[in-house]
């Protein structure tokens, strides 16, 4: 149970960089798809996330 919650824990920290990635590359960097890319990778984990936990 300890490994799932940590697992868990893991992805939230991935969600949130992820996030904070994707809207510094579609700022800063003008590179829309990326940006736009990272932010879905997001979007898939946090669902992932939320299935395991109910």
């Amino acid at each position: 149970m300890l490994a799932a919650n940590i697992l868990l824990s893991l992805a939230m920290f991935a969600v949130f960089a992820l996030i904070a990635g994707g809207i510094y590359l579609w700022r800063k960097q003008g590179d829309t798809q990326k940006g736009l890319l990272m932010i879905a990778a997001a979007i898939v984990i946090l669902a992932n996330v939320l299935i395991w936990t109910v």
